[in-house]
């Protein structure tokens, strides 16, 4: 039996489990969700997905979804 686990990993190293898969540049909040576009606001901590890591031991496989944080700069852009 192989258990499929995936997580996400802050800049600062944490990880936190999410149940969702995610793909590369896709923007996510504070909690991994997926956000929709354009934006409303520029007061939110938003990432996004620059690397997934697959990592293999016996019984597990495990994806890690790595995050970069946006500046409010790069989140004016993304306004409606």
């Amino acid at each position: 039996m192989q258990l499929y686990t995936s997580q996400i990993i802050y800049p600062e190293g944490d990880a936190q489990e999410i149940n969702h898969p995610l793909s590369i540049n896709q923007l996510v909040d504070v909690n991994g969700n997926p956000l929709e576009l354009p934006l409303r606001t520029t007061r939110i901590i938003a990432y996004r997905v620059y690397r997934i890591s697959t990592q293999s031991n016996i019984g597990e496989d495990i994806t890690s979804y790595h995050l970069e944080l946006l500046w409010e700069q790069e989140l004016r852009e993304l306004l409606s």
